[in-house]
């Protein structure tokens, strides 16, 4: 499977933050946006990614994580000209995706859990069209909606509906087949000129293909795209990390999902200060595993 970042769009809802940056480069708590998604990409199992972006950004992206090869990945790098829909990148990545299943993620949505990672390599090894995960929300008129009938089937996806009949949102993380990049072809656009992503999620529904997989509450779910929403997933991670472990380390993922070796894992862990949150944690995963001198020459 392939995964894709969509990093791109204007932020305007967090001006003047994003009149010079990209949103997914503003910081969450103690890292980029990015390191979110990306993260969920790499619990998935999937090392080739193509990140998204803006003409304007796009570089510092490839500044940020180069090749990718330093995390065990495959990073490659396309530019969306102007905000064109989500289904769009569907397009702009028809190349990198071929003839394989893909998993694309937004750049602004944070996912978090114990269970994720096994919950998702599951789900990617069973896509047979469109697999949506969906979580519920107080507000379910700001998203789109699966709509369920009584025995809780998907019968219908709906953008921001005036009376929904579910609370279950569809959450900014969607499996395809590869057939999505010809349903992203045939999709006719927005009136805004857009290819909406529940056009394409509703072309699966028609043809039976699309399924939704509720993230239930031990899971977390948090959307960036505006000030306060930017600052609440700022304080939930402070939180989760000061209880736990860091969210969205890249080094510890790549290392536990066998994406790099031990002895690669010791030389990213000189990437941070001595003493710093990070090199503590990484330390001490290092600390529990039985190591020859060779790994720290």
């Amino acid at each position: 499977m392939r995964g894709i970042v969509l990093a791109g769009g204007s932020g305007t809802r967090l001006r003047p933050a994003t009149k010079a940056l990209s949103k997914q480069l503003l910081p969450v708590y103690d890292k980029p946006m990015i390191y979110y998604p990306l993260s969920v990409l790499m619990l998935t199992g999937i090392r080739d990614v193509l990140i998204i972006s803006t003409p304007d950004h796009l570089s510092l992206y490839q500044q940020l994580f180069e090749t990718g090869a330093e995390l065990g990945l495959n990073i490659e790098y396309a530019v969306q000209e102007r905000p064109g829909g989500l289904a769009e990148a569907f397009l702009l990545g028809a190349d990198f995706i071929g003839d394989e299943n893909v998993c694309l993620v937004l750049g602004d949505n944070i996912f978090h859990g114990t269970d994720l990672g096994p919950l998702l390599r599951a789900e990617a090894e069973q896509v047979s069209g469109c697999t949506l995960f969906t979580y519920p929300v107080s507000d379910p008129t700001r998203y789109g909606i699966a709509e369920l009938d009584r025995d809780g089937s998907l019968v219908r996806l709906a953008e921001k509906p005036i009376s929904p009949s579910s609370n279950q949102a569809v959450t900014g993380l969607y499996l395809y087949t590869p057939d999505v990049v010809d349903h992203a072809r045939a999709l006719t656009p927005s009136a805004r000129g857009e290819l909406e992503i529940t056009d394409l999620n509703n072309r699966y529904l028609g043809e039976g293909r699309a399924r939704i997989v509720g993230l239930g509450p031990e899971t977390v779910w948090l959307d960036t795209g505006t000030h306060d929403s930017l600052l609440a997933a700022g304080n939930v991670v402070q939180l989760l990390q000061h209880r736990n472990e860091p969210v969205a380390c890249l080094e510890a993922i790549a290392w536990r999902m066998g994406f790099i070796s031990t002895r690669q894992m010791v030389r990213l862990t000189r990437n941070y200060p001595e003493g710093s949150a990070v090199a503590t944690y990484l330390a001490g995963l290092l600390a529990r595993e039985p190591l020859g001198f060779e790994a720290f020459a």
